[in-house]
């Protein structure tokens, strides 16, 4: 499957013309000018390269910077501080693009032919070489197939960069900041004798590159800065969904834009919530500091206080501490007395023998919520598959293939609990009738893992390692196969470190199980789905039906939300009009049927349960209310645990992040309910709770 490129998005010429129109009366001829490279130690050899040459005067820089900043509604500066300027593009649409393409239209109108794209990890490096690949013809077509080189820069092949200086050529070097931020152990800092002693940073120097950053705001350190310096840029352009800081911005397509534009998919959150039994103790060990002078361990507990039982955190810095008294004397926490805080292994000794490590719980029903979120997702994912095989009938080419991610910290092992979860579900769930029609593949052929490795076996990891390098070159490659609605793979396994640099155009499910202390941010979780889906044909899907994105969260859809618009706030800037979270309950209209008080069935139901029962009892009202207070008391609620799930639309507008129930959502459940029970019922064994809850909801 080949994905087809759009060349006329007014938002990406948009965001395309505001850098190029910074050299506008820049002399074509003025832009290629010629460098030499002087002998060194007595070599009679010289050599001759290509720069690239700016010969605005900062005046004109600062006249132009001003038109383009007026043009797109943006503050205008008042002064030219560097020749750094941001390009600000929301997740999913197509960043990598844009400044690929400005590579293209610098060449082709005024003669820039040095490029270095920067990147801070391993899998934004990959996706920038996918994206090379992907665009190879269709920028042939757009600029008459002009002669160009790209590559990634390898420490064990840095005679390269001589021809990067020399070639009278488009060039484009992809290098990690990594490679060139460390004088003392970098390579290319360091002489080379194949390179007659010169150290290869100097071919980049010599060439007045114009450096590009894929995003910056991982690069912000004085070290990194220093990096980017050293490599005797033209010009820096930088590119992010989220500038810590921004440096003469030129265009911005910030969230609410881009939603109001149809650019991205809406998001759908499907909150799965325990509803804890309070008659067990509940502790979480949500993380530990360490200072000079203490340790503290952060420790959620249910404390009870004035308005009934509330789920508390409080900071414990002393073995000794009895969580007993700090749970109001609650007397499930006796015995709960702190021994040890181990900062080193973060974890927390209990004098009753527990012991429970940074971001796990015991009393929780954690397994329970997992198992909840993967058969939700499968489910999920498989009514997306109904819906979208329907619209693919009338025309082939309009299909489209549905993938779900999930993100976990560990999955190979063929005993694993959330495999089996997964294949239990796919399996419960494919036999279904209403699955017949979708001719599923085998459990095996539908899903796949992608984790680090070492020589001790899987592991999680940062993003950054040497280890990540294969797990992400795998998933890149498979990156336009995953999209062919004939491949049977439909479930992707990936560790927490797949963040920014890797994405799917259909992704329409992410499930986040978090068993660690670690917590994606909102945003790197729902940015690897965001981008619009591809239709058999290649081309973009721009139905807004079809474009939404659920995630399956063990949070509050209200929490989820506030979170995501906090994030939204913090890293753009954006300033919401006021909280508009709420959470607006289904309402719909029930008309009875037809004929109803005439069927047979009705009428058998109604002479079982029509006769009455009367039950008479005598007692003392006072007594029994005085009994009953103090029997009330002194005790506390028992509520046999359950897993709570709603569904909630996120809307996005200008005044913030507003919940709610469309009517797409009126055909589905709201609020359903099931127990531990009903979890060990046949298969996986929620579908039938879920069903019942759903009808209990709705009032039938």
């Amino acid at each position: 499957m080949e994905i087809r490129f759009d060349a006329n998005q007014e938002y990406q010429l948009d965001a395309v013309a505001a850098v190029v129109d910074l050299f506008d009366g820049q002399p074509l001829a003025a832009t290629e000018s010629e460098t030499l490279f002087e002998p060194i130690g007595g070599e009679l050899l010289t050599e001759l390269g290509v720069c690239n040459s700016l010969s605005l005067t900062d005046e004109a820089m600062l006249d132009n910077l001003q038109a383009i900043q007026e043009r797109n509604g943006l503050s205008v500066d008042k002064e030219l501080n560097s020749l750094n300027f941001s390009v600000e593009m929301e997740t999913g649409t197509g960043k990598t693009y844009v400044y690929l393409r400005t590579i293209h239209e610098l060449r082709l109108k005024y003669g820039l032919k040095k490029f270095i794209i920067v990147v801070p990890s391993v899998a934004i490096r990959e996706g920038v070489q996918k994206a090379l690949d992907m665009t190879v013809g269709h920028f042939a077509g757009l600029y008459q197939s002009q002669p160009s080189d790209w590559w990634t820069y390898d420490s064990k092949r840095v005679s390269r960069l001589r021809g990067f200086a020399l070639n009278n050529e488009l060039q484009i070097l992809i290098i990690n900041i990594d490679a060139f931020n460390k004088k003392v152990n970098n390579v290319i800092h360091q002489s080379q004798d194949r390179l007659s002693g010169r150290r290869p940073i100097e071919f980049i120097q010599a060439a007045n590159p114009i450096v590009i950053l894929d995003e910056p705001q991982n690069m912000e350190s004085a070290q990194a800065q220093a990096a980017i310096e050293s490599l005797n840029p033209r010009i820096v352009l930088r590119y992010s969904a989220t500038h810590r800081q921004l440096h003469h911005l030129v265009y911005r397509l910030d969230p609410v834009r881009a939603y109001d534009l149809g650019l991205v998919k809406r998001i759908e959150v499907d909150s799965i919530l325990e509803d804890r039994d309070l008659n067990r103790p509940y502790v979480r060990l949500k993380s530990i500091t360490a200072s000079k002078s203490k340790v503290t361990a952060s420790i959620e507990l249910d404390v009870l206080t004035l308005g009934g039982i509330a789920l508390k955190t409080i900071s414990v810095s002393q073995p000794g501490t009895d969580l007993y008294e700090k749970s109001g004397e609650r007397e499930v926490y006796q015995g709960w007395v702190v021994d040890e805080i181990d900062a080193g292994a973060e974890l927390v000794e209990f004098s009753n023998g527990e012991v429970i490590e940074a971001g796990q719980s015991i009393g929780g029903q954690t397994d329970a919520v997992m198992r909840a979120q993967v058969y939700e997702t499968v489910r999920e994912h498989l009514n997306k598959e109904r819906k979208l095989a329907r619209r693919g009938e009338a025309d082939p080419d309009s299909r489209i293939k549905v993938l779900s991610l999930f993100f976990i910290a560990n999955y190979a092992n063929d005993d694993g609990k959330i495999r089996q979860w997964f294949v239990e579900a796919y399996e419960e769930l494919r036999q279904q009738p209403r699955s017949a029609g979708l001719a599923l593949p085998p459990v095996g052929e539908v899903h796949r893992g992608y984790f680090s490795q070492d020589k001790q076996g899987l592991k999680d990891t940062s993003g950054n390692t040497k280890a990540d390098d294969g797990t992400y070159a795998l998933i890149m490659k498979d990156k336009e196969r995953l999209l062919d609605p004939d491949v049977p793979l439909r479930f992707i396994f990936s560790h927490s470190a797949l963040r920014e640099g890797w994405d799917s155009p259909n992704v329409f499910q992410i499930c986040t199980l978090n068993e660690t202390k670690s917590e994606m941010k909102k945003r790197q979780e729902i940015g690897r789905g965001m981008r619009l889906p591809v239709q058999a044909s290649g081309e973009r899907c721009f139905d807004p039906d079809v474009n939404r994105l659920t995630v399956v969260a063990n949070e509050a859809y209200e929490d989820f939300a506030r979170a995501l618009q906090n994030e939204i706030s913090e890293e753009t800037g954006i300033e919401f009009g006021r909280d508009r979270i709420k959470n607006r309950r289904d309402r719909r209209t029930i008309e009875l049927k037809k004929g109803w008080d005439a069927d047979p069935e009705f009428l058998e139901l109604w002479e079982r349960i029509k006769q009455r029962t009367r039950y008479r009892v005598e007692f003392d009202t006072d007594d029994l209310v005085v009994r009953a207070k103090l029997l009330l008391a002194g005790s506390e609620a028992v509520v046999a645990p359950r897993l709570r799930i709603t569904t909630a639309l996120l809307n996005l507008s200008a005044e913030g992040l507003d919940a709610i129930l469309p009517s797409v959502l009126q055909r589905r459940r709201t609020n359903l309910t099931y127990s531990n029970k009903d979890l060990a019922r046949g298969g996986c064994g929620v579908g039938p709770a879920l069903e019942l809850a759903s009808l209990q909801a709705s009032g039938a």
